[in-house]
């Protein structure tokens, strides 16, 4: 996880445009330095959470199928606790779901954020191409899952579930396989995985939703607003701040909202961009003490109550064969690589942006695939979807599992294939020749330099006319001293 706050975005070299004087915008151009360092510290964070959630849910599949520990994984799954008083008395699971959950909203909305204020999405221009990216990379795996469920007869309920990314998982693969993908690759995923999770909630939002109580929800706003007002305020203190998000989180619950959206809710009211003397801004300092919690702890949690589904020859046959399952499949693996590079490439052709001369479209290609990896909100979807039909909500849940998994394949395959040439591209983005802690791409344009630089070289050429000296000083002694010995040979005995 994060072992340091994010960096200063404060450069002490002025950040490249990444616009050429031309009218066309290179899309996935050079990032700037500071935004560099926030995506590599974003994936180192989320590497360690993708790697626990995938533990979690392979301990769950595991915890799920053992006949002799099956009983006690559905005992824990369903055992209550919470005051039911306060409308809390919920199992284990739905703590995990509606809970936990809400922890990694709440770090989902100080990302979106920080995108907003600081980030891709803060210049329009620059926002355009993920944004389409994730809208397309949503809807058209919906598409897929009604065409292919209304082919087969089955439920359109799940037309959500294969809409979802998960953050911690694709990360996790983007960093252990495409090591040296570009960082400016690596941005687009991000950026798109966090605007594809603002939408899932409004899905959720929007679409589960069944019944709203007004009373609690009012009292939600109320407490959302006084959230706000503390905020504007500069009230600090944790004791403050937790109790008044239990609150919100507890009406919003019994609303009937989502309670999730109490998370991202808050996580958007937190400030983002710095003040004069301040070293990070308290949406940068709060994100890097729950971001934590919430990799660490809550995704896992969920993933181990939610993954726990009956996994057999002939549970995995009907995957592939019952409409919904088999939707869902498609939908991930087919209908977001399409959605996703389909709306890059159309971004591309009906605007002024034009891919970087760096990158070919079969690397864009390979990141839409890694998009597939529906792990954590297909799962959270799929209950609400199918919720009070247990057997179709567990095939639903094994769906997700499948298509992940082939998408984390084909993407794995994709991107070892082109990792010879981000190899390239990343020893030019690191290279630092003048040894002053900045990659030399980002200071070419500066005189200073360039001066370094010949410091540099002109120390080496010194050094070299130095050993250049002494072999031409060897190579003569050596010489002598066989002149001397071919002398000392033809004296007469």
């Amino acid at each position: 996880m994060r072992s340091t706050l994010p960096t200063d975005r404060r450069s002490p070299v002025p950040a490249p445009s990444t616009t050429s004087n031309t009218s066309t915008r290179k899309a996935f151009g050079r990032l700037s330095l500071p935004e560099r360092t926030f995506v590599t510290d974003a994936l180192r964070a989320e590497t360690v959470g993708g790697v626990l959630l995938l533990l979690a849910a392979i301990t769950a599949l595991v915890w799920a199928n053992v006949p002799a520990l099956r009983d006690s994984y559905e005992s824990v799954s369903h055992y209550h606790l919470g005051p039911a008083s306060l409308g809390l008395d919920l199992s284990i699971a739905h703590w995990a779901a509606d809970g936990l959950l809400a922890i990694f909203f709440f770090v989902a909305g100080i990302e979106l954020k920080r995108e907003l204020v600081a980030g891709d999405l803060k210049d329009p221009k620059a926002a355009v191409l993920p944004v389409v990216a994730a809208l397309c990379g949503m809807a058209v795996p919906a598409l897929v899952y009604v065409l292919t469920s209304t082919a087969g007869g089955g439920s359109l309920a799940g037309w959500a579930v294969p809409t979802a990314t998960d953050i911690a998982f694709a990360l996790a693969v983007l960093a252990v396989i495409g090591t040296s993908l570009p960082s400016a690759l690596r941005a687009f995923l991000l950026t798109l995985a966090v605007v594809d999770d603002l939408f899932a909630i409004l899905i959720i939002a929007v679409f589960f939703t069944e019944s709203i109580d007004f009373a609690a929800l009012g009292g939600a706003v109320v407490a959302l607003a006084v959230f706000w007002l503390l905020l504007r305020k500069g009230v600090r203190g944790w004791y403050v701040y937790v109790p008044l998000a239990l609150v919100v989180w507890g009406l919003m619950y019994n609303s009937g909202v989502h309670a999730t959206i109490a998370g991202v809710t808050m996580g958007l009211m937190l400030r983002c961009h710095r003040r004069e003397g301040e070293k990070h801004s308290p949406g940068e300092h709060i994100e890097h003490l729950v971001r934590p919690l919430s990799a660490g702890l809550a995704v896992p949690l969920f993933a181990l109550f939610s993954a726990g589904v009956s996994v057999s020859g002939g549970a995995l046959g009907d995957v592939f064969t019952k409409p919904e399952t088999l939707g869902v499949v498609l939908g991930l693996v087919v209908g977001k690589t399409i959605g996703i590079f389909g709306g890059t490439w159309l971004t591309a052709r009906f605007t002024r942006a034009s891919l970087s001369d760096e990158l070919e479209w079969a690397d864009v290609f390979a990141v839409a695939t890694l998009a597939g990896i529906g792990f954590t909100v297909s799962l959270l979807i799929g209950e609400l979807a199918f919720e009070g039909d247990a057997v179709l909500t567990d095939e639903v849940k094994a769906a997700v599992l499948a298509g992940s998994v082939i998408a984390a394949v084909l993407a794995s395959v994709l991107l070892k294939v082109r990792n010879a040439k981000y190899r390239r591209l990343c020893e030019a983005e690191e290279r630092d020749d003048d040894l002053d802690g900045i990659p030399d791409i980002y200071e070419e344009d500066q005189p200073e330099y360039h001066l370094r630089m010949a410091a540099i070289h002109e120390r080496k050429a010194e050094e070299h006319r130095r050993i250049a000296d002494e072999k031409t000083a060897e190579r003569r002694r050596l010489a002598e001293v066989a002149s001397g010995a071919s002398a000392d040979g033809d004296r007469p005995a």
